[in-house]
């Protein structure tokens, strides 16, 4: 995998977070993140597990990352109220998902995220720009991080 990989730090100031749709948005999210030097999480659209499927986010992340190695990164693929979805994705190489579940699911599955090295997110985070409606995602994103 290209790129610089980011688990989250309790004692690191928080990341933006940034919801990416294509590969453009990804590259252009990346790319403003390694200008300003700061990290940066990118999630997927809600539910993404189930509409475009983990490899292929995946995927996404990993093209964009080799794209753009300087960018400081952290993925995370929000997987719905779908367990199974969440499960299957951090088998497949996910460093972080978000998951919608009862409390004793979602404990289940963040032990399982820990022993992979990955991480859970149980809520998204309120702060959050979505690039899907804006026609020049760097330019959104470059504004977002220097707010």
């Amino acid at each position: 995998m290209g790129g610089t990989v980011l688990l989250p730090d309790s004692a690191q100031a928080p990341m933006p977070h940034v919801i990416v749709h294509t590969l453009a948005e990804t590259c252009a999210a990346m790319r403003a993140a390694a200008e300003a030097g700061r990290p940066l999480t990118l999630h997927s659209p809600p539910g993404a597990a189930r509409s475009m499927g983990a490899g292929y986010f995946l995927a996404m992340i990993d093209i964009a990352r080799r794209q753009t190695p300087a960018a400081l990164t952290l993925a995370v693929l929000d997987c719905g109220a779908a367990p199974g979805l969440a499960l299957a994705a951090l088998n497949a190489g996910a460093q972080a998902v978000q998951l919608d579940a009862a409390p004793m699911v979602l404990d289940k599955i963040a032990d399982i995220a820990a022993q992979l090295g990955a991480t859970l997110l149980r809520n998204r985070p309120a702060d959050i720009i979505d690039l899907r409606n804006h026609t020049d995602p760097l330019a959104a994103t470059r504004a977002f991080l220097t707010r």
